[in-house]
């Protein structure tokens, strides 16, 4: 217990990541989902911030410095047939050691390897708190002044030792500007089409799909009556479509807001096998999502 916690501190204060879905440096955000028909709700505050550090004055090669952390809320006022305290909040904190190059013809490589702490944090951190995780990216980047139409595609395999996923997950992203104001990104977990309402790029609104989730261990697991399924952890998952607005004070810095309803919606308690012990809320629901970001 003690190793794992001294690894945890120090990827945390010297965690330096690379994250090929997002090209933000810092983001600040909060997320509030009121469940259809049901008096629960969630509300998740999220902080991330990313600095890439050119290695030997080359910038072909970097190492990406980035923490993330995330506090959520978890209401539940139904009624349920445990404690609705022992879940009642869920903390994330994310810290990742990274490192990209360039290859040839536009290519550039990427890796990751971190570590995340996921739990509602009860007691003393124990090892299912503890998620090991580890990527390779493949990412081409075509942009400049010579570029009519610039664009990104991503192509990699991650791997967490999230319980019941002992598996990789396939990457895909790919981002095009095929108009002067107008660009879409298809992947997971976001695919969306975005307009700038004028030629500055001040304003821009979007439709958009994509995936949301939070995953926490339960510290204290809940035994259920009538119930041979323990709860080792809860869990949500949620698919979703929406219209978002973005204002852009300068280039990289933005203000932007979301409105969404979820098309799938699973909110509940799990076993380490993904069994489900009961279910929170499945109803789809409405979902906002708001915050500042900088971005290169």
């Amino acid at each position: 217990m003690k190793k794992h916690f001294r690894v945890c501190i120090v990827l945390f204060l010297f965690a330096i990541t690379l994250t090929a879905q997002t090209t933000d440096l810092a983001r600040i955000e909060y997320l509030h989902i009121p469940f259809a028909k049901s008096d629960n709700s969630i509300n998740r505050f999220r902080a991330l911030v990313q600095v890439p550090i050119p290695l030997y004055g080359e910038s072909k090669q970097f190492i990406v410095v980035g923490l993330e952390y995330r506090y959520v809320d978890i209401n539940i006022e139904d009624p349920v047939p445990f404690d609705p305290n022992v879940i009642s909040s869920v903390q994330q904190i994310d810290a990742y050691l990274g490192y990209t190059f360039k290859l040839e013809n536009d290519w550039r490589i990427g890796f990751k390897g971190g570590v995340k702490l996921q739990s509602n944090f009860k007691d003393n951190i124990v090892n299912d708190d503890i998620i090991y995780e580890g990527a390779v990216y493949f990412i081409k980047d075509k942009k400049g002044d010579s570029i009519p139409h610039p664009s990104r595609l991503i192509l990699g395999l991650t791997y967490s030792t999230t319980p019941g996923r002992n598996y990789p997950l396939p990457l895909f992203n790919y981002f095009r500007e095929f108009h002067p104001n107008w660009t879409y990104t298809i992947g997971v977990p976001k695919s969306n089409v975005r307009h700038y309402l004028n030629n500055n790029h001040k304003d821009a609104i979007q439709a958009f799909a994509t995936l949301d989730n939070f995953f926490g261990n339960i510290q204290q697991n809940i035994t259920l009556p009538n119930n041979p399924i323990l709860a080792e952890n809860v869990s949500m998952t949620m698919a979703i479509t929406g219209i978002g607005y973005e204002h852009f004070f300068t280039e990289h810095l933005l203000l932007y807001t979301y409105a969404a309803h979820s098309i799938y919606n699973e909110f509940r308690l799990r076993d380490k096998n993904r069994e489900t012990a009961y279910i929170i809320n499945d109803k789809n629901t409405f979902y906002i999502r708001g915050g500042l970001k900088f971005k290169f």
